[in-house]
């Protein structure tokens, strides 16, 4: 059994705080935090009620507590008052969802920066067979999410099968079944969000999806698993699925939010509430008010008790339940070490919202031609490796000196209409077979010294080209005398067999030089730190295969589905963009990167600049960035 199992509250400590003892008690809550906020934070799917169903919780086992006839039952006792409780609060959801209807319906709204799934793969940056657990849990029933609570736990040795039992009022037999049935359903889910992810995907799956709205539930899973069973496409995806049961090994249990366990007495210490620094953040808001001074209990330094913070919780004193739980209750990783937020992170880098992960090929735009009159002002360069990619607007000249880039590219051998500032220098680009010409190379080698080459060409609306095609016209590209970014491939840069890996390895067999890799990267998942995550992921993986330097052309968060693109809220992307180029900068092998890309209008809701002079969010946060 996990220590986290172990250091719920023995049966002596339990009979002192039966008997009157405050200091017991004290240790008693403490000690059952973790599990209840385990059990409730994925039962009710991280809704902002999750705090006030584990006070409600932790108010039963205080005031009942005297009438526990078998101290030694006290775990089975306390799973049980949990479950009910999580019932009694979906009950009261119905009512108040069916009193309200035609209203808000803000009974039925999680919090958004609490969704398990998501702030799981923000915090861990999950591996991909692990993130698609994570991310399938979204789909199930709600009586599954129950399930799915205490199986977990059940996984991890803290509670058994029969307290499982117990606490649903089944025998271990039908949970047995009903564990079975729901990880089946978790399995067929696994299938839909590798589907959804998949680059280039399925076009009768974009069919199915015309109507979903993106949002996960029990019905959509039916209708799209339907799909990913009788499609062959499909269908392929689904084969290297590994056994849930191995890619739950290892699971801690929930470390307590840093601003409570700062409270628990030392007895409570060990096991998870001790081992993992948890997010703090505002309080949310409690369905009572402040426990009356002369009625809070206090600790042996005069200060308040665990039974006052976990269960009175005055507004202000506890953060949310919310970063807490969702920090790990889904940490389904092995030696997971979770980071605290960082206290001098900008104001606009707020934390962001989660949103179902669905990918698809990223597609770059053709520059326009319409000229800027404006003169170019000498930026205050702040990195040699921050560019952007520009297509002209109006402004964008002056925009890309003000957007402080060091460098920049426009998908051409040319820039028409944009004067490059002082202090900042232009890359130009062989886009496809078609612009390998004698006046476009000669072009290229006149702008050089670096030049970048065919773009996404295992995308059919872009560059579109085969293997063979490309390495048929390198020579031609070498003999610029310039250094050359490989192809920047949409995706799968490091996969054995992928576009990228098929033409370095022609490339190395004609003796074609190769002098950097090109990358592109746009990431679906709207969370900071899963992003940032990603990210690196995937350049480490990519330099762990080629074993050379690295340029990351276009990047950003958006979301490509049902032919269209999904942008996160401005915030949001101010944010991944923040963290993002600081974890650039560590990478030794990483020379320069783009951001996707200068203009900002409604199509391009990435973009630093709406004018000449007017940055964005995420401009601000690209000025500031190095």
């Amino acid at each position: 059994m996990s220590s986290a199992g172990r250091a719920l509250p023995d049966v002596g400590l339990v009979v002192a705080a039966r008997q009157g003892d405050q200091r017991a008690l004290d240790d008693v809550v403490a000690a059952s935090l973790p599990l209840v906020y385990n059990i409730v934070g994925r039962a009710l799917r991280g809704h902002a009620d999750v705090d006030d169903v584990v006070q409600e919780t932790l108010v039963r086992v205080i005031r009942y507590l005297p009438a526990l006839n078998d101290p030694a039952a006290y775990r089975s006792w306390l799973v049980a008052i949990t479950i009910r409780q999580v019932r009694d609060w979906e009950t009261r959801r119905r009512v108040a969802l069916n009193r309200d209807a035609g209203l808000d319906a803000i009974h039925n709204v999680p919090d958004p920066a609490s969704d398990f799934a998501g702030m799981t793969i923000l915090r861990l940056g999950l591996t991909d067979q692990r993130r698609e657990v994570a991310e399938a849990t979204r789909w199930l029933d709600p009586d599954d999410q129950e399930l799915l609570s205490l199986w977990w736990l059940e996984e991890t040795g803290e509670i058994t099968r029969n307290e499982v039992a117990d606490a649903l009022g089944l025998s271990p037999g039908h949970v047995a079944v009903r564990i079975h049935r729901m990880k089946e359903q978790i399995q067929s889910a696994r299938g839909v969000v590798r589907a959804l992810r998949a680059r280039p995907g399925c076009p009768d799956l974009g069919a199915v999806t015309a109507e979903w709205d993106g949002t996960p539930s029990s019905l959509w899973r039916k209708r799209l698993a339907r799909h990913v069973r009788d499609c062959a496409f499909c269908g392929r995806l689904g084969t290297t699925l590994l056994p849930i049961d191995r890619l739950l090994a290892g699971m801690p249990l929930l470390p307590l939010p840093a601003g409570l366990g700062a409270h628990l007495p030392n007895a409570a210490a060990p096991g998870a509430a001790a081992q993992a620094v948890a997010p703090s953040g505002p309080t949310a808001g409690s369905a009572g008010g402040p426990t009356p001074q002369s009625a809070v209990p206090t600790d042996a330094s005069g200060g308040p008790s665990v039974v006052d913070l976990a269960v009175s919780r005055p507004r202000g004193l506890v953060p949310s339940l919310a970063a807490g739980v969702a920090a790990a209750v889904l940490a389904i990783t092995m030696a997971v070490v979770i980071q605290p937020d960082d206290p001098s992170a900008p104001s606009w880098a707020a934390p962001p919202s989660a949103a179902p992960t669905v990918a698809a090929p990223s597609v770059a735009p053709s520059p326009s031609a319409r000229p800027s009159s404006k003169a170019p002002v000498a930026p205050a360069v702040s990195s040699a490796r921050k560019g952007v990619g520009v297509w002209n607007f109006a402004g964008a000249t002056q925009a890309l000196a003000n957007s402080k880039a060091s460098w920049y590219y426009t998908w051409g051998t040319q820039h028409p209409g944009i004067s490059t500032p002082r202090g900042a220098t232009f890359v130009p680009m062989i886009r496809s077979a078609e612009n390998v010409t004698a006046a476009e190379l000669a072009r290229a080698k006149a702008a050089g010294p670096y030049l970048l080459t065919f773009n996404e060409p295992d995308m059919p609306e872009q560059a579109n080209m085969t293997v063979e095609q490309a390495l048929d016209l390198w020579p031609q590209l070498m003999a610029t005398g310039s250094k050359l970014g490989s192809p920047a491939v949409a995706w799968g840069g490091p996969d054995p067999q992928g576009w990228l890996d098929r033409f370095m390895t022609g490339a190395q067999a004609r003796g074609h030089r190769v002098d950097f890799i090109t990358l592109h990267w746009f990431g679906a998942d709207f969370t900071t730190a899963a992003a940032v995550a990603q990210l690196r992921q995937y350049l480490q993986a990519v330099y762990q295969r080629y074993r050379k330097p690295i340029w990351l052309t276009e990047f950003a968060l958006i979301r490509f589905a049902g032919g269209g693109s999904q942008f996160p809220s401005q915030q949001q992307q101010a944010a991944f963009l923040t963290a993002a180029t600081a974890m650039l900068g560590q990478l030794s092998y990483l020379q320069r990167y783009a951001w996707f890309g200068l203009p900002a209008t409604d199509k391009d809701r990435s973009g630093l600049f709406s004018d000449g002079t007017e940055a964005t969010v995420v401009g601000r946060a690209f000025q500031a960035a190095r």
